[in-house]
């Protein structure tokens, strides 16, 4: 992978096929890095505190102190205590979207037809909330726990109506976002369409993730955009020295 730590060895890969999805902690410190291995990508992530998951990502909060209706380099994803969770520190993308939410599996069938586990099997097409709640399960969790996704290599942008406008295959195939975690936490992810993507058939392909050592952003990194970042590094940053 094209991340800068080309001569590091990966302490955990994992591939994900369209359709699929993943959950795992990952500790304070630690770059989750996810490739797209081929064009028109979408990823939905969630973000939960490992240790205290009613703590968990906040987009709105996340762009309102940050200024902006779209994630990319730099940008620091805040959970809904002022904390940052994670900071995006590499992107070949530049737009990442935080509006558009998942589809439901009433979504799923309506636009690409009907697909069922006893019939289909693993052919049966996911959607992302479904894929969501497993995951929410698996980790002691439910669909009450569901919150917003960040959808990675999905660009979204709204006129002056307020319409969203999704564009199509946005992201190329080797397109990669870094995400360094500021604390420890309970990553999920799903491999499958945005809801706003109207191309057939089911458009999701295959994802590739890696996991490295790095270390926590310093809370006066000159590149966080805006004191609200540095604040909520700055929480995090408390949190830590004060449990350890």
């Amino acid at each position: 992978m094209s991340i800068g730590l080309s001569s590091f060895t990966p302490l955990y890969t994992l591939s994900i096929p369209a359709g699929g999805r993943w959950s795992m902690r990952i500790g304070r410190g630690k770059r989750l890095v996810v490739r797209a291995e081929g064009e028109g990508a979408n990823a939905a992530l969630w973000l939960y505190r490992a240790d205290h998951p009613a703590e968990r990502l906040n987009l709105p909060d996340t762009l309102k102190a940050q200024h902006t209706a779209k994630i990319a380099l730099h940008d620091v994803l805040m959970s809904d205590e002022g904390r940052a969770m994670a900071t995006v520190v590499h992107d070949t993308v530049g737009w990442h979207d935080p509006l558009s939410g998942v589809q439901t599996r009433s979504d799923v069938d309506r636009r690409y037809g009907e697909t069922n586990f006893q019939r289909h099997r693993n052919a049966m097409l996911r959607s992302g909330y479904e894929n969501a709640v497993k995951e929410l399960v698996r980790n002691g969790l439910d669909a009450g726990d569901l919150v917003p996704p960040l959808n990675l290599f999905s660009k979204v942008w709204c006129d002056e109506s307020g319409r969203m406008h999704f564009v199509p295959g946005f992201a190329p195939k080797g397109s990669e976002v870094g995400l360094r975690m500021e604390m420890d936490v309970t990553v999920i992810l799903s491999n499958t369409p945005h809801p706003l993507d109207s191309r057939r058939p089911y458009p999701s392909v295959p994802l590739t993730l890696a996991v490295y050592a790095d270390e926590p952003t310093d809370p006066l990194d000159p590149r966080l955009k805006t004191e609200e970042a540095r604040r909520a590094m700055e929480n995090t940053a408390w949190l830590y020295a004060l449990l350890r």
